[in-house]
């Protein structure tokens, strides 16, 4: 089984920018098949402001925003499975860029930090198991070749 899955990126130069200035706007849209479009830039740590824009996401922040809605979506549907009542869940999760070995600047870790509250109490241990499977399950971290960390938070 096979599915694909679509995005429209879009830029357009603003008003009297040119490329070979290098100093033209990163600023542009990602558009999904629902029709919610999203402002993206580049990273204000990679391209300073106002040739990009802090308030837009920037593919870095998506890759790890990515991995952690995709872990919380396993983790959900597993813990309705066993029962549990979750109130709110919150992950801050981090992600690592830096030069690797081999010179290349990579996304080189993503440390998720899940916390959850739940009506009532719920069990540590059973806790921490769904989580790791949630993690097993994650298609976006089983597509990425660095290591995915769960911290998970109490």
């Amino acid at each position: 089984m096979s599915e694909e899955y679509t995005a429209t990126v879009s830029w357009e130069p603003g008003a009297g920018e040119a490329l070979s200035t290098r100093r033209y706007s990163r600023v542009h849209r990602w558009q999904f098949d629902g029709g919610i479009e999203v402002p993206a830039s580049a990273s204000p740590l990679v391209v300073p402001p106002p040739l990009s824009s802090e308030a837009a996401v920037d593919p870095e922040e998506a890759l790890v925003a990515s991995i952690a809605s995709c872990h919380m979506l396993f983790f959900l549907d597993l813990a309705s499975r066993k029962g549990l009542e979750i109130l709110a869940y919150e992950d801050k999760a981090m992600g690592v860029m830096e030069k690797r070995e081999d010179g290349k600047t990579a996304m080189t870790r993503v440390t998720l930090k899940p916390q959850a509250t739940y009506s009532g109490e719920a069990d540590a241990t059973l806790v921490e198991q769904l989580h790791h499977r949630a993690h097993e399950l994650c298609y976006i971290a089983n597509s990425v070749n660095f290591p995915v960390e769960v911290d998970i938070q109490s």
